[in-house]
C-alpha cells in the first residue's frame, strides 16, 4: 500500500509528464502548421512558375521574335510581376532578351543578304536600261518618220519607267541614286519627275519659283516627287487630274501634290507617315505583293538627304495630299536672266516645234513667265480628252519628246546665286 508521500510523488510525476506531453503536442502542431504553409507556398510557387512558363513560351517569346523581325507588335509583360525579383523571373527576362537579340541578328543578316542580292539585280537592270536608252536615242536621230518617232518615244518613256523602278529598288537596298546633276530649277525638277511616270499626261504642274535645288540633291528630290506622283496617279481614276504646285516659305519650298483618288484611312495615313518620316527602318521583305515601294523609298531618301515628306488627307479634291518640303539649305536662288531670242530648229517632216522653243542643242528653252505661272509642257486639254492618248502620231511624238527633253534638261543656262539660307526671304503662310 502506497504511502501518502509516494502517492504525491506519483501525482507530481504524472503532472510533469502531462505538461511535457502537452508541450510536445503544441510544438508538433506548430511544426505541422508551418510545414503545411510551406507546402502550400511551394505548390503556389510551382503553379505560378508553370503559368509564367506557359506565358513565356506561348506569348512572350513569339512576340519578341516578331518584334525583332520588324513587326509592329507589343511584347506582353510577365503574367505574375511578383516573380520578377526572383531568380526564376530574372532568368525568364534574360531569356526574352537573348532570344530577341539572336532573332534581330539573324534578321539583320538575312536582310543584308537580301539587299545585296536585290541591289545587284537592280544594278544589272539599270545598266540594261541605260544601254537601251542609248540605242533608242540613236534610232531617234536616224528617223524622221512621225510614226517611227512615236514608237521610239513610247519605248523611251517605258524605258525611263523601267529605270526608275530599278533605281527605287537600288535605293531601298542602300545604293546611291546614281545620277549626278548640276543645280536645277525647281520647275525642271518637277517636270523631270513627271516625265518618269506612266500617266504623265494627267499631271497638271503649276510651278514657277526662282529657286533651284543644289546639284547633289536634284536626283533624290526628282525620285521622291516621281514616286509620289505615280502613287497619286495610280490611286485616282483615269479621267481625273493630279495637281502639283509649289509654295515658297521662310524656311524653304514646298512641292504640293493633290489627287482626287480613293483617299486613305487613318491607319493607312499613320503607317505612311511613319514610312516617309525616315525614322522607320525599311525591310524589303515586308513591302507586300505587289511591292509598295513609294512611301518606303521616300523615307530612305528623307533620312539620307535632309528634305521632308508628309502625307495626309487634306486634299481639297477628296483624295490625298503629299508635300515635299525642301529646306533653304538645299536650295540656291536662280537669277532671272534676260529673255533669250527663240532659236527655231529645223522640224522633221510631220513634226512640230514645242511651244516653249528650243536651244541650239535641242533642249527645251527655259524662260521665266510672269504671269502666268509655268505649267506642264503638255498642251492644255479638257479632263475628258486626257483619258485617251492623242491619236495623231505627230501630237504624240511631240508631247512625249517634250517630256523626255524636260527630264534631261538642267539649269545650266542661268547663273545661280548663293544659298537661300543666306538670303532674306519673305515669310509667307501656305
Amino acid at each position: 500500500m502506497l504511502t501518502r508521500s509516494t502517492a504525491t510523488e506519483l501525482w507530481g510525476l504524472s503532472a510533469v509528464l502531462l505538461v511535457v506531453l502537452l508541450v510536445l503536442l503544441v510544438r508538433q502542431r506548430h511544426v505541422t502548421t508551418v510545414q503545411r504553409r510551406r507546402i502550400r507556398s511551394a505548390e503556389r510557387d510551382v503553379s505560378l512558375r508553370d503559368e509564367e512558363l506557359e506565358n513565356l513560351l506561348g506569348n512572350r517569346l513569339p512576340a519578341e521574335v516578331d518584334r525583332a523581325g520588324g513587326a509592329d507588335v507589343e511584347v506582353p509583360a510577365a503574367r505574375h510581376p511578383e516573380l520578377r525579383s526572383t531568380r526564376f523571373g530574372e532568368l525568364c527576362e534574360a531569356l526574352v532578351v537573348m532570344v530577341g537579340a539572336s532573332e534581330a541578328g539573324a534578321h539583320q543578316r538575312s536582310s543584308d543578304e537580301a539587299k545585296e542580292t536585290v541591289r545587284g539585280m537592280a544594278a544589272a537592270v539599270q545598266s540594261l536600261a541605260a544601254e537601251q536608252q542609248v540605242a533608242v536615242s540613236g534610232m531617234q536621230a536616224k528617223h524622221n518618220d512621225p510614226a517611227v518617232l512615236e514608237g521610239l518615244l513610247r519605248i523611251d518613256h517605258a524605258n525611263s519607267q523601267l529605270g526608275r523602278r530599278a533605281q527605287v529598288l537600288a535605293v531601298l537596298c542602300g545604293a546611291w541614286p546614281g545620277t549626278q546633276r548640276s543645280a536645277s530649277e525647281l520647275s525642271d525638277v518637277v517636270r523631270g519627275a513627271v516625265s518618269r511616270i506612266r500617266d504623265y499626261l494627267r499631271i497638271e504642274v503649276r510651278v514657277d519659283l526662282p529657286v533651284a535645288v543644289v546639284d547633289t540633291h536634284v536626283e533624290p528630290v526628282v525620285l521622291a516627287v516621281a514616286e509620289l506622283l505615280d502613287n497619286a496617279a495610280r490611286s485616282s481614276q483615269t479621267g481625273t487630274l493630279v495637281r502639283v504646285h509649289a509654295e515658297l516659305g521662310h524656311n524653304g519650298v514646298s512641292v504640293i501634290i493633290d489627287d482626287a483618288g480613293v483617299g486613305m484611312t487613318s491607319e493607312q495615313v499613320g503607317r505612311a507617315a511613319k514610312l516617309v518620316s525616315g525614322r522607320e527602318p525599311v525591310d524589303i521583305r515586308r513591302l507586300g505583293n505587289p511591292p509598295q515601294t513609294g512611301f518606303a523609298v521616300c523615307g530612305v531618301l528623307v533620312a539620307k538627304y535632309g528634305f521632308q515628306v508628309s502625307v495626309d488627307t487634306n486634299s481639297p479634291y477628296g483624295g490625298v495630299r503629299a508635300v515635299v518640303f525642301v529646306p533653304n539649305t538645299l536650295l540656291v536662288k536662280a537669277e532671272v536672266s534676260a529673255p533669250v531670242p527663240k532659236t527655231r530648229v529645223r522640224d522633221a517632216p510631220g513634226t512640230s516645234t514645242p511651244a516653249n522653243g528650243t536651244t541650239p542643242n535641242g533642249l527645251p528653252m527655259r524662260r521665266r513667265h510672269v504671269p502666268p505661272p509655268a505649267s506642264t509642257p503638255v498642251p492644255e486639254v479638257s479632263p475628258a480628252s486626257r483619258q485617251e492618248v492623242p491619236q495623231s502620231a505627230e501630237r504624240t511624238a511631240s508631247a512625249i519628246r517634250s517630256w523626255q527633253r524636260a527630264s534631261a534638261a538642267v539649269a545650266t543656262e542661268r547663273p545661280l546665286a548663293g544659298n537661300l539660307g543666306d538670303q532674306p526671304t519673305e515669310d509667307r503662310q501656305p
